[in-house]
């Protein structure tokens, strides 16, 4: 069972989505708090942000959320966060996620949401962390990007043991039981 650790949910703001995604958001939650990870994430109350946030509280756990003050909007950001903190921009505020974070999981989501997962694959790629990360594949939402993925790798943009760099599954208990039992990643002696 996880202790005072914090994993960092990068994921859609969006209440227009299938709710096949919510459920998957709402299950990620209730699991995250059965085995004692707290969340941090974008600190919004829509979408698969709000589902998680209120179903990690709801199993006992901390939510912090990490919102720009663009964002900080009645309706928009989770009051009832443990800590919200109120960034200057996006560029701050993924920062301060990473900080807090002892693993990532990706959830589907849309611009933002590869965006926030592209970089922290590359910060560990260039060494500059070591976490577990993970994409939560509901329903083989993210197919096509680790197709791209491949692509990446067949046509030598980056080296295949970087595949190693993420963990991809459909499955919220082995994405758990992945952050549960993480290896750090070891990179390449030639590394570029």
């Amino acid at each position: 069972m996880a202790t005072n650790k914090t994993i960092c949910v990068f994921c859609s703001s969006s209440d227009a989505v299938d709710q096949s995604y919510f459920a998957a958001a709402e299950e990620l939650g209730n699991k995250m708090a059965e085995k004692g990870y707290d969340l941090a994430y974008g600190g919004g109350a829509i979408g698969l942000m709000g589902e998680l946030a209120r179903a990690v509280q709801a199993g006992g756990q901390s939510v912090y959320g990490v919102i720009p003050d663009s964002l900080n909007l009645e309706g928009i950001c989770y009051p009832d966060a443990e800590e919200l903190i109120v960034t200057k921009d996006l560029r701050e505020r993924k920062a301060i996620m990473e900080e807090k974070a002892d693993a990532f999981i990706v959830l589907p989501g849309g611009f933002g949401t590869l965006e926030e997962a592209a970089e922290i694959i590359t910060l560990k790629q260039l060494s500059l962390n070591n976490k577990a990360i993970v994409f939560l594949n509901t329903n083989r939402f993210f197919d096509k990007l680790i197709a791209f993925f491949e692509e990446i790798f067949k046509e030598s943009f980056a080296k295949s043991a970087y595949r190693d760099l993420y963990f991809i599954t459909e499955s919220v208990d082995d994405a758990l039981d992945y952050i549960d039992n993480y290896e750090p990643f070891e990179r390449p002696k030639k590394w570029f």
